[in-house]
């Protein structure tokens, strides 16, 4: 989510003093060195300057850009290879013991952070309206403007932000299929597309209480889980979300779908002022370690706050029959950052106990993936429903 405080970046070009606003979809700040490049600056010189810590403002051809940062790509990635990614490699291509798994998945982190920097590096200027100077620009102003809003001064981003403004564009027009319900939603920008949907069959599958009028989606993001609640038939869904993206993105899926009975609330968990649940339902980020960017907030769960937030206050938004339904992987158990004993005990302390659970086995790509180097957690994991009920 960017920043609603303005900041803005300086440089000097043709001895004169420039200033424009400063967006970061990371919210990192304004770059304190900057370096014209363009079509006559070599991937090898833009590298080395970005790896000193220079942000690039690029001056060139703009699909020149984008090829100069596939270029920076390249270099990290050999860069990599000759030295920690090298590790990892050797690492997953032998018998993995289970206490090296978690020195790989911090490892990784690191090094797609330190990708992340360097890349992000590459810069473009843009006038009011997000229009482009540059030769052979596209129209982005659409898609800048869904992604950023309204904008009427210059503004400064990374070409990987851009990127992901259109992107975002991209999925936005064509959806994302979601196979089991014949539908699609379509992700916004800030708002984390469910690519993964393993775990929609297992709310087809999951049998409703027995009195269903009123269900809670905490954390709904796209509306995903919204979505298969109302299709199911329940009469009154109160979908929340802090990230007012996520509303905005919630709100237009409803509408395409003609989706009437869901209610939407900004709120941290829990809505207020809403009648106790019959069915509670949450997918919360699965992985307890800290996030690199906004978007990542829906994976990475710092200390499990989310998890451990729900747990502790289902009990007293229950009705006296009512049941949790916790989408959870076991990935974090196979990455040790959390333990099953954990987990149980924090189930327990909810004051809830379960009263079933149903299992899927991991199916995306990775899993599949003998060369990646957490494949020995990836292959194993399995995502669950986990039915709570008050004591």
């Amino acid at each position: 989510m960017l920043s609603t405080e303005k900041q803005y970046v300086q440089w000097s070009e043709n001895e004169t003093s420039y200033q424009a606003l400063w967006l970061s979809q990371s919210n990192h700040m304004p770059p304190a060195r900057i370096a014209l490049v363009d079509d006559k600056t070599t991937a090898d010189d833009a590298y080395r300057l970005a790896c000193e810590g220079t942000s690039l403002l690029w001056r060139g051809d703009f699909h020149n850009a984008r090829q100069l940062l596939q270029a920076l790509g390249r270099r990290i990635d050999r860069t990599n290879e000759r030295s920690e990614l090298r590790k990892i490699k050797k690492a997953a291509n032998k018998s993995v013991t289970p206490k090296e798994i978690p020195n790989l998945f911090h490892q990784q982190r690191q090094l797609q952070a330190q990708r992340s920097r360097i890349l992000s590096r590459l810069l473009l200027e843009l006038d009011t309206g997000y229009i482009s100077k540059l030769r052979r620009a596209p129209d982005m102003s659409v898609a800048c403007t869904a992604a950023f809003g309204e904008l009427d001064e210059s503004c400064v981003l990374s070409f990987r932000d851009l990127q992901g403004a259109l992107g975002a564009a991209q999925w936005r027009e064509k959806g994302v299929p979601i196979k089991p319900l014949n539908v699609s939603v379509f992700p916004h920008y800030g708002v984390f597309a469910p690519t993964r949907h393993e775990y929609v069959q297992l709310l087809l599958d999951a049998p409703l209480p027995d009195v269903c009028g009123v269900a809670y989606d905490i954390g709904t993001g796209t509306g995903l889980l919204a979505i298969i609640l109302a299709q199911r038939g329940v009469k009154q869904v109160i979908a929340t979300d802090l990230n007012p993206q996520a509303l905005a993105c919630a709100s237009d899926n409803f509408t395409r779908l003609e989706l009437s009975s869901i209610q939407l609330q900004q709120a941290d968990l829990y809505p207020t002022d809403a009648p106790l649940a019959d069915l509670i339902v949450c997918n919360p980020p699965w992985l307890p370690a800290k996030p690199s960017s906004p978007l990542e907030y829906a994976v990475y769960d710092p200390n499990s706050k989310m998890l451990r937030g729900l747990l502790q206050g289902a009990k007293q938004h229950l009705a006296a029959h009512g049941e949790l339904w916790l989408i959870l992987s076991d990935l974090a158990e196979h990455l040790q950052l959390r333990t099953r004993d954990e987990l149980l005990g924090w189930l327990a302390d909810s004051g809830l106990v379960v009263k079933y659970r149903l299992d899927t086995k991991a199916k995306h790509s990775r899993s599949q993936d003998d060369t990646d180097p957490l494949f020995a957690a990836r292959s194993t994991e399995v995502t669950s429903l986990w039915c709570l009920q008050s004591v």
